[in-house]
């Protein structure tokens, strides 16, 4: 019955007892006990984001800087260096650390702006999420601090002079580490109860000499009293106050009371206990008189500046920090412990061995026991050790945002109005006036991406759905409740444009969830039918207000591919025209399939969602009709080059844009294999087909058949792409001089490296080359590069289509992979085949080197540095070396839905 002895141990687990993570997911779920209360929500970056932005330009990197971040309060959350939060952010926990050389007290991470980096917003720190248990009853991170000066001036100065070809200066680049001169600070949490919570940091001295440290474990409230908001649930000011030598307590509205706790172990003084207050230092940002002595900086003012009335000798506020200085030998390590409770869940002796030591154990234990269910059998170590760190970054990837756009564009009773500008500036559309956000949600990643962008989430929630179905479940719901969802059916895409248009796989993450987390027969059908409900009102939104012309050709912006075209899509053309696009129009044939095979599964049990099937199935074919240049002319499929296009229209001419890029790959993800399981159970369905490929022969031809292995009499596959159309894209999209790459599907052929694509209009010419790394041009920050890169996510897709053609044709379907070079493979193989390339980008090579970490021999030779993944948002095709954003980690977590298909194949 199993397959090896790993196996039948870990089900042995499962039958004789419950695995304690998952029972605390079943009582968090249940509503038994509030496990989730307590994680990784704090943002690593409030500065400088849209949602701080109240300037009358818009100019968000501008208006909050991160040298004020220290000394001035946030409006809508918080952020902290390796720290946690409640689920509404209103206590917080954070270090902050001195290395007696930095001009500021290390407290958030630092990175570049926009307009700072010479490829957008980057951070420029070396940190990493170790592990996480989905309730976060367990949860470890590990950031290196140099021991010399960081270099915050040379990294900004450095990386203003750089050219767009140039590569980013990065902290490794600086020399900081050499010597391993720095710390590696480790913060360990650990849940006994729902509210109380385990805190160990472990700073280990790695270079050659003694060295000494200053570390402040940082509490505090965030300042929601101030603004005179009812939203923010806490009219009242929080406080905290000494109540022993190791003792604060807490208390606050609506959180209630808490109590904080330090150890103090009998060979050290108790350190000294720092308060204040979080509240906005005016005079130094404002040269205005402060409204308390004691202000959000003080800890910085007075370990750093040395001003001693800085900080509050009354022993009370709102911000509180035991502050310790240790002195380190080299190679050694200390350990410093905390501990927050809830007044109800206080334990006594709460350092004692058994309250502490052994508690952190056991959940140690306990992730360790989860993580042998949930990664696969079958995976190497090395392999095993990059699913789990997928799974930790895309744990530790939750934030709590909140974002109230009527609040944040009138702004708050007890503030000063923002100019009037704002008003017809960004997301001032009266579509997004309902828009209310205050939920914990899963981030891109949370220091260059600390917002939700929606089409990321669906691929996170894919992710998600193996360690976490509940939790996967709730986010996509959350983004079709009233107050994410615009009244006409507009998803809301990400804060620096909530009307920008993403693709739309918010579907297929519905449809995907249901079924990865339920056996059939067994599903949540009360789930997937509240998503179709809403669905359809998005769906309805696309149709309306994405075909110009009518003729189920499609548009719909940039689509998430960002500077893939000759053009920003997300603009006004340079020209008077149209932009037809083969992705917009393929996407829109893949809603319908996805929409399709959601009624058809619900219809299993209830026969009214039958005629909606039928309508999503006529759709898709008049899509793929129209795409294919079936009836009158007007498709994308160029059948010279055999490829599709997008196409640049006037009122006299149809101009195709022959780039051969991921756009003209999108149409391949359009495809769904109707077996003869739906057509037995829906005679209702079967029925209405059986019609419409009599009675629709200009249709029908978008619609494959396979006769039956003598069981099956119905095997429908309805694709865009014909089978020649299929053959002869693939020959593109396999060929290695083309799209296939040593680490998957490229975004743009390698043909365009020398032989770039120009077209001029009105005198100015418009161009698209490859660029392997990250991107040439400032289009959309400078910061994403759709014109070369490897993208995960998108490899997946196309994966996932391989997989499914493959069912329906079987091996009276072989291509050549790689291209021209003999080897004819099934295309269950070709799948296999990118997936092995794909996650090669994390594993050690022949030389010990991880690609995605380019030619940096720490992560090679160094044993405190090889152990160590980093999930960027895309990658170099030719190396393999991460890109863009360096803790990517909720669509790149998608590699360890890749590595269980390797295991399942093996």
């Amino acid at each position: 019955m199993f397959k090896s002895k790993k196996l039948k141990r870990q089900a042995t687990i499962v039958i004789e007892h419950k695995l304690a993570e998952t029972k605390r997911l079943e009582e968090d779920s249940d509503r038994e006990k509030n496990w989730k209360r307590w994680g990784p929500y704090l943002s690593e970056r409030q500065w400088g984001t849209v949602r701080e932005d109240y300037s009358f330009d818009g100019a968000c990197w501008d208006y909050f800087s991160h040298d004020h971040a220290r000394s001035r309060v946030y409006r809508w959350g918080e952020d902290g260096l390796l720290g946690i939060t409640d689920r509404q952010c209103r206590l917080c926990f954070g270090l902050a650390l001195w290395n007696e050389r930095d001009p500021i007290l290390k407290e958030r991470l630092f990175g570049l702006t926009g307009t700072e980096g010479n490829h957008g917003e980057d951070v420029k720190e070396c940190y990493y999420y170790v592990d996480s248990t989905p309730t976060h009853s367990y949860m470890k991170a590990l950031y290196k601090y140099p021991q010399n000066e960081y270099p915050y001036g040379w990294i900004v100065h450095e990386n203003q002079n750089r050219s767009r070809q140039e590569p980013e200066f990065e902290l490794t680049d600086t020399g900081v580490f050499n010597e391993s001169r720095y710390w590696d600070i480790t913060a360990e949490y650990a849940k006994n109860t729902p509210n109380d919570i385990l805190i160990k940091i472990t700073v280990a001295n790695r270079g050659p000499d003694t060295a000494r440290i200053h570390i402040l474990p940082t509490l505090w409230f965030r300042n929601t009293w101030i603004w005179g908001c009812k939203h923010e649930g806490c009219t009242r000011k929080a406080n905290m106050k000494q109540t022993a030598p190791n003792t604060v307590t807490c208390s606050h509205e609506t959180l209630g009371k808490y109590t904080f706790v330090f150890d103090v172990n009998s060979e050290s003084e108790i350190p000294e206990l720092l308060f204040t207050e979080n509240e906005t230092n005016t005079a130094r940002l404002f040269n205005l008189e402060n409204y308390t002595t004691f202000t959000k900086d003080a800890f910085h003012r007075y370990i750093i500046n040395g001003e001693k009335d800085a900080v509050n000798v009354k022993k009370k506020g709102t911000k509180v920090a035991p502050y310790y200085v240790l002195v380190v030998p080299a190679d050694e390590e200390r350990v410093l412990r905390c501990r927050l409770m809830a007044d109800d869940e206080i334990v006594s002796d709460p350092f004692a061995e058994r309250n502490f030591g052994a508690v952190m154990q056991k959940r140690i234990k306990e992730a360790d026991e989860f993580y042998n269910i949930a990664i696969p059998d079958g995976l190497t170590d090395e392999e095993t050790q990059v699913s789990r760190q997928s799974y930790a970054g895309l744990l530790w990837s939750k934030q709590f945002y909140h974002y109230i756009i009527q609040d944040w564009l009138k702004g708050d009773p007890e503030a000063p109005a923002p100019p009037r500008d704002r008003l017809k500036g960004r997301n001032s559309e009266a579509e997004w006036a309902q828009l209310f956000n205050r939920d914990v949600v899963s981030m891109p990643d949370k220091w260059e991406y600390p917002w939700y962008a929606t089409w990321d989430l669906a691929f996170h929630m894919l992710a998600f759905s193996k360690i976490d179905p509940q939790f996967a479940k709730d986010q996509l719901l959350l983004f079709l409740r009233e107050w994410y969802m615009a009244p006409n059916g507009q998803l809301p895409a990400y804060e620096f444009a909530l009307g920008d248009v993403n693709p739309p796989v918010h579907a297929l993450a519905c449809l995907m969830v249901y079924k990865m987390t339920g056996r059939k027969g067994a599903r949540d059908d009360e789930f997937l039918a509240r998503c179709f409900q809403k669905l359809l009102i998005n769906f309805t939104w696309w149709v309306n207000r994405k075909d110009p012309s009518g003729k189920n050709i499609f548009g719909g912006g940039f689509l998430g591919l960002d500077n893939i075209g000759i053009f920003d899509r997300s603009k006004d053309l340079p020209i008077h025209a149209n932009l037809l696009q083969a992705d917009g129009t393929a996407w829109m044939a893949f809603y319908c399939v996805i929409m399709l095979n959601i009624a058809l599964d619900l219809s299993m049990k209830d026969d009214t969602y039958e005629d909606m099937a039928s309508k999503f199935f006529e759709h898709f074919t008049q899509i793929s009709d129209a795409i294919n240049e079936m009836s009158d002319g007007v498709g994308l499929w160029d059948p010279v080059d055999g490829f599709y296009y997008d196409h640049l229209t006037t009122e006299t001419c149809s101009l195709p844009l022959r780039v051969r890029s991921m756009v003209g790959l999108v149409p391949l993800m359009a495809c769904l294999v109707l077996d003869d399981e739906y057509m037995e159970k829906l005679p209702g369905f079967r029925k209405r087909l059986e019609w419409f490929m009599k009675n629709r022969p200009d249709l029908a031809s978008q619609v494959s058949y396979m006769d039956g292995d003598g069981e099956s009499q119905y095997h429908h596959l309805l694709a865009i792409p014909t089978k020649d159309q299929l053959h002869r894209v693939l020959s593109y999209m396999l060929d290695e001089d083309e799209f296939l790459s040593p680490f998957g599907i490229r975004s743009l052929s390698k043909f365009h490296e020398k032989n770039p694509f120009k077209l001029e209009l009105n005198g100015e010419v418009y161009s698209v080359q490859y660029v392997p790394g990250e991107s040439d041009t400032f289009m959309f920050g400078g910061n994403s590069n759709w014109r070369g890169p490897i993208w995960v996510c998108m490899n997946y897709l196309l994966i996932e289509a391989l997989e499914r053609y493959d069912y329906f044709y079987g091996d009276k379907f072989m291509i050549e992979c790689p291209t021209r070079s003999g080897n004819l493979m099934r295309l269950r193989d070709v799948a296999l085949e990118l997936c092995r390339r794909v996650v090669s980008l994390f594993l050690p090579n022949e030389q010990g080197r991880r690609p995605c970490h380019g030619d940096d021999d720490r992560y090679t030779y160094d044993v405190f540095w090889n152990n160590l993944v980093l999930f960027y948002e895309y990658f170099h095709p030719e190396t393999g070396r991460g890109c863009g954003a360096s803790h990517q980690t909720g669509w790149t977590a998608l590699v360890s839905r890749l590595l269980e298909k390797l295991a399942k194949n093996r």
